[in-house]
């Protein structure tokens, strides 16, 4: 049987902390999801180590896509869901352009909105799809109740808790101890991440890999902290139900398009994309370490990425972008990569 062009892949992370860091000062600061840059890279590393002779060919089909098949895989960040009333609550972010029927003259409701950022995929289809705002939308927003409720729209912040935790480094060699704090997450009983994948063209043999190497960064974990245990999780993957099916196949008369991925593209045509009046985005710098075969850690090269929730007349592609450390460049090192492959979902603005 065939697989299925579109997958929902969710990640139940149990009793296990994770720590993905976020811009600050040392490692206090943890979000509660996933870049889609950063799990592309966490993915591949695994696959790398399962099949070590294929990994260049699919780097190939990324960096050199042919006309018949554009790009072996594209996924999309990771978000938050949860147990709902009925189900799981999916959570997908609000996007920079506003939903059609938005009072653009009420100061308390763009306050009340503003305190948005993931609302329920069933909200989410609505406002961005469909028909947008109403006046009962707008009355419960600013009164927290209502449908909006029961959908769960007001519990993101209870799907998940914020810690920060004590640690002690100890010097390997003079023994002394460095005192410092860490951040983890901990998702609640029944709440995890999820994110969606796609196959342009499904290639049977390289959804079992990729599966098979999915599996094995499960077990080793994502984010950082591992080797105190943070970031394992149990991975569940399934053909999109038909209320998702809905969402991603949403026919939509001169649809524009939300990303749900970061994206990076060459930037003469990102100019273009953003010179277009009707687009709405917001930019991200990505940067971080590696650690060189010296042993040395070298900071990668910062890139300016498209974040999630951004909107565009046209549905870009996206590419990766090479991000190798300056020191490195001369020195016959394999590049260094950072996924800017975009995925998007078709929205009426």
């Amino acid at each position: 049987m065939p697989i299925a062009k579109w997958q929902l892949v969710k990640l139940d992370f149990q009793n296990n902390p994770v720590h993905f860091g976020e811009a600050g000062i040392g490692l206090e600061e943890t979000s509660e999801s996933i870049h889609s840059d950063t799990l592309f890279s966490a993915w591949v590393s695994s696959y790398a180590k399962l099949y070590p002779r294929k990994i260049e060919g699919l780097f190939d089909q990324f960096l050199k896509p042919n006309e018949s098949i554009t790009l072996p895989f594209q996924l999309s960040s990771t978000f938050v869901y949860g147990a709902g009333q009925s189900g799981d609550c999916y959570y997908l972010p609000t996007l920079f352009q506003r939903p059609s029927g938005y009072p653009i003259d009420d100061l308390k409701f763009s306050k009340a909105f503003k305190k948005l950022k993931f609302v329920p995929r069933s909200i989410w289809q609505r406002w961005y799809q469909r028909k947008g705002f109403s006046e009962q939308d707008i009355a419960e927003l600013l009164a927290e109740n209502g449908e909006l409720a029961k959908a769960g729209t007001f519990r993101y912040g209870k799907m998940f808790s914020k810690q920060t935790l004590p640690k002690v480094a100890v010097d390997r060699i003079h023994h002394g101890t460095n005192f410092y704090q860490t951040g983890f997450t901990y998702f609640q009983a029944g709440a995890g991440l999820y994110f969606l994948f796609q196959m342009a063209a499904p290639d049977e043999e390289l959804f079992q890999q990729l599966q098979s190497s999915f599996d094995l960064l499960a077990d080793e974990g994502i984010g950082g902290e591992r080797s105190s245990g943070a970031g394992r999780f149990i991975a569940t993957w399934s053909d999109l139900p038909a209320e998702w099916n809905a969402v991603v196949n949403a026919s939509i008369e001169q649809p524009y398009h939300a990303l749900i991925s970061l994206f990076w593209d060459d930037p003469a045509l990102c100019a273009s994309l953003v010179a277009n009046e009707n687009a709405r985005y917001q930019l991200l710098e990505r940067g971080g370490w590696m650690s060189a075969r010296s042993g040395r850690q070298l900071r990668r090269k910062f890139v300016r990425m498209f974040t999630e929730g951004s909107v565009f007349p046209e549905l870009p592609q996206g590419q990766l972008a090479v991000v190798t450390p300056e020191e490195l460049r001369n020195k016959n090192h394999h590049p260094i990569y950072r996924s800017g492959v975009s995925l998007g979902l078709p929205v009426a603005l």
